[in-house]
């Protein structure tokens, strides 16, 4: 903000960039966890370890949550005083 961006420009980008780590995260989670299937079978009860339903619902939860963790600093940032930040540093 100092150097001239705005409030919606920083949360845009903190957002934009977390949501890249977020999603990539969560594929290369779901793509673990459809490989170690094998595993996986003796925990499961009632459900296949590749249940497309449960992966799903999983994966929601999952980047809602990691959304809603990186959109609370990102919001609160944006509100951060330019002067006060240039001085503390």
């Amino acid at each position: 903000m100092a150097l001239g961006a705005d409030r919606s420009g920083i949360l845009r980008s903190v957002l934009q960039k977390s949501t890249t780590l977020i999603l990539t995260g969560s594929l290369l989670g779901i793509g673990g966890a459809v490989a170690t299937t094998r595993f996986l079978k003796s925990l499961l009860y009632d459900v296949t370890p590749t249940d497309p339903a449960t992966l799903g619902v999983a994966l929601v939860l999952v980047v809602c949550v990691s959304e809603l963790a990186a959109y609370l600093p990102a919001r609160r940032a944006s509100r951060v005083d330019p002067l006060a930040a240039l001085r503390q540093d």
